[in-house]
């Protein structure tokens, strides 16, 4: 029983501390400066979480790494990124990584 309460204790602070996080920057939010340096930073911020979540299931689609021809993500992901490299859009970018994976997937 003891060990229960001490669990729901911590639930409690973490969900306590993570609700004082976010109010702290709101209630900051007009008062604070923020740096030109650290905005122009802060732009890359998405970029950099969304190729954080997307490289390790392109690379390690097993759980193990799979730098050879025959991962079909690493494919798709190359062409994806060639399309955006190329015409700098999002819709026909999706379209081109899934299709191919799609594909790939399907003849596999």
């Amino acid at each position: 029983m003891n060990t229960d309460l001490a669990l729901w204790a911590l639930f409690a602070a973490i969900g306590l501390g993570t609700f004082a996080l976010r109010v702290s920057f709101i209630q900051a939010y007009g008062r604070l400066r923020i740096p030109p340096l650290l905005s122009q930073a802060l732009a890359y911020v998405p970029a950099s979480v969304l190729a954080a979540l997307v490289l390790p299931a392109v690379t390690h689609p097993g759980g193990e790494m799979a730098l050879d021809p025959g991962n079909a993500r690493l494919l798709a992901a190359a062409l994806a990124a060639l399309v955006a490299w190329r015409t700098k859009s999002i819709l026909l970018t999706l379209a081109s990584g899934m299709g191919m994976l799609w594909l790939q997937q399907s003849l596999m």
